[in-house]
């Protein structure tokens, strides 16, 4: 298991990072038991209330849920930027990857249907409550698979929905960004759809990087939720830079103009360099 500066006692802490004070016997015990609940409740809402609802509704309820899970296990979200407003077209967000907690937290500012690896739908209870709330899953060890998400794609963005992604295709702790693959990008090239660069990054109070949110190494679900309810608090950046618009453009273009739009929002001058700053409004006006 991967050294977690956050949470662990290493011998060695990484730089931009440190030891953060446990949550409390008690108050990781009420975190749990809210976090069963809440699973449950969701689950409660998909089966009975989200077959009937309307798209409008569908969207508010996954906000709602994603904000209150944000709150149970004290992670508190601060937002820099203009994230997409609901239109009669929809959008992508094109995020970094820090953890499986992102798809909430980007859900709770806009709500947001994710393609995610498929292996996500084996986690317990909470891989059908994701699976129900809209997310598309895509089949890593397929390449065929890219046809078949480039049609769920179309038609959710024909609904008005936001669709995001995670172009580095595999997780990080939070202080490096990984080469965007541009494959990715083709649904939102090929429908036309606008896409949103989003700068993810959860913090200590004093602003270094909390590494225990990372799903890394050999984490399974459950051991990366525990990491996370240990956390005394945390405050998730969440930093939208302008839209790139995809008309006339190829998917490496986009993806190039994504990845440096994500990297200037990180504080980084290239991929691989620890964030000079937290993850703030691009310096040039908006």
């Amino acid at each position: 298991m991967p050294a977690i500066a956050c949470a662990s006692s290493a011998a060695t802490t990484p730089p931009g990072s440190r030891i953060s004070p446990r949550a409390g016997r008690l108050q990781r015990a009420v975190r749990w038991a809210r976090m069963a609940l809440h699973l449950l409740h969701g689950a409660a809402v998909l089966k009975t209330v989200f077959p009937r609802a309307s798209p409008a509704r569908r969207r508010e309820l996954v906000g709602w849920w994603s904000a209150k899970l944000l709150r149970i296990v004290g992670v508190v979200a601060e937002v820099d930027g203009a994230p997409p407003e609901q239109a009669s077209r929809g959008a992508m967000i094109a995020a970094n990857h820090i953890s499986w907690i992102d798809i909430f937290a980007v859900s709770s500012v806009r709500s947001t249907r994710f393609i995610a690896k498929s292996e996500i739908r084996d986690w317990p209870l909470a891989g059908w409550v994701v699976e129900k709330a809209g997310t598309i899953f895509i089949r890593r060890d397929r390449r065929r698979d890219t046809a078949r998400i480039n049609e769920l794609v179309h038609a959710a963005l024909a609904e008005g929905d936001r669709v995001g992604l995670f172009p580095e295709g595999t997780t990080t702790e939070g202080d490096t960004l990984l080469k965007f693959h541009s494959s990715l990008f083709e649904p939102a090239v090929a429908n036309g759809a606008p896409v949103y660069p989003c700068a993810l990054r959860y913090e200590h109070a004093d602003g270094t990087v909390c590494r225990a949110m990372a799903y890394v190494g050999e984490l399974s679900f459950m051991q990366s939720l525990g990491l996370v309810i240990r956390q005394r608090g945390v405050r998730a950046r969440i930093a939208f830079s302008a839209p790139i618009e995809t008309a006339g453009r190829g998917r490496r273009e986009v993806a190039a103009a994504a990845h440096q739009a994500v990297a200037t929002l990180l504080g980084l001058s290239g991929p691989g360099i620890p964030p000079r700053t937290p993850p703030g409004p691009p310096a040039a006006p908006r």
